[in-house]
């Protein structure tokens, strides 16, 4: 992984600034001659810069999105953990990390950030600019930023805007992070350790994220208990208790909570008069957009939607019996029509 410095200071949209930040990032492949085959992967909630380890079979050799023909970029999002600041960085006026002081985020700074790293690697034309969930966000808000920089756009299970329905999600989430005293810095761990801070209160927030990410369907044919005698200690209740603790160990809880608010503030209208239709029919870019049959967390309404109030956009929906995850499970399907389409 590489990582983009930037020593200024950054204001951010909330009215805070940064003394600056870092930005991990990955590349693949070659950018061609004439700079016209750049492949930007935007990430979701607590993926990273990988987009060929947590994309597999979209991204990567032999796949839709090849480095042998694209140069290909995924940069992690201001206030995650896999190398990018965010609220285990250490504050450089303090000397202490930031924690639960860090300020607050939204989509747009994260994509002024990107917007940075772009000009940084000297790209001048981004070719697809595609992303899924949150990470379908960053496109939409970058789309309207640079106009003229990107061409193209692909969208999965995402939304013009955070719904009330996603917004309630995350505020259990995140009262379920600050109800473990452990996630404050003032009595917190002091071990050393940050991921150790709001452990228990994480892996509870994971449990009712997977809620979402699935569905009834899915949960009942994968998780349902043979033995009709048990009392208590279930496999779906273990299902989640294991999912919690898979994230717990690779994130960390304040990242979790402050990347939850930046979900919930996403709204393309916010300045721009308020009107989703009206923004969304100044985005001229052709796209992708694709949903997911059983997505419960952003329904295919919401992409149907953008479709129907995009100039250039064409709707696809697959279906799949995995709700929301969808968009990273069905590889070979959402593969077969952005081919098609990209021709």
């Amino acid at each position: 992984m590489h990582i983009y410095t930037y020593d200024n200071e950054f204001q951010l949209e909330s009215g805070g600034s940064l003394p600056g930040f870092q930005i991990g990032y990955n590349t693949y492949g070659s950018l061609n001659e004439v700079g016209d085959n750049v492949v930007w992967v935007c990430h979701a909630l607590t993926a990273n810069a990988d987009p060929v380890s947590w994309w597999p079979g979209v991204v990567g050799p032999g796949c839709v999105i090849d480095p042998a023909r694209y140069f290909i970029v995924c940069a992690n999002i201001l206030g995650s953990c896999y190398g990018s600041t965010g609220p285990d960085s250490v504050n450089p006026y303090t000397g202490a990390p930031y924690y639960e002081s860090f300020p607050l985020l939204t989509i747009r700074d994260m994509v002024k950030a990107h917007i940075l790293l772009r000009k940084h690697l000297k790209i001048d034309s981004i070719r697809l600019l595609m992303g899924g969930s949150m990470g379908g966000y960053q496109v939409l808000e970058w789309a309207l930023a640079e106009p003229r920089v990107i061409q193209q756009l692909f969208l999965i299970a995402t939304s013009a805007a955070e719904s009330a329905w996603g917004q309630a999600i995350h505020a259990a989430q995140r009262m379920a992070i600050e109800a473990d005293c452990s996630f404050y810095s003032t009595i917190g761990e002091k071990k050393g350790e940050m991921r150790l801070m709001g452990e228990k209160g994480l892996k509870a927030a994971r449990a009712i994220g997977m809620l979402t990410y699935r569905n009834y369907g899915i949960m009942v044919e994968r998780q349902k208990d043979p033995d009709t005698e048990k009392l208590e200690n279930y496999r779906a209740a273990s299902y989640l208790e294991h999912q919690g603790n898979k994230l717990s160990q690779r994130f960390t809880a304040h990242a979790y909570w402050l990347l939850t608010k930046a979900m919930d503030n996403h709204h393309i209208g916010r300045g721009r008069g308020g009107d989703l239709a009206r923004v969304l029919n100044t985005i001229h870019q052709p796209t992708l957009i694709m949903g997911v049959s059983s997505d419960i967390l952003c329904p295919p309404a919401e992409q149907l939607f953008m479709a129907e109030n995009m100039p250039a956009a064409v709707y696809r929906e697959i279906d799949s019996q995995y709700g929301h995850d969808g968009f990273l499970v069905e590889a070979a399907k959402i593969s077969a029509e952005l081919r098609n389409w990209l021709g």
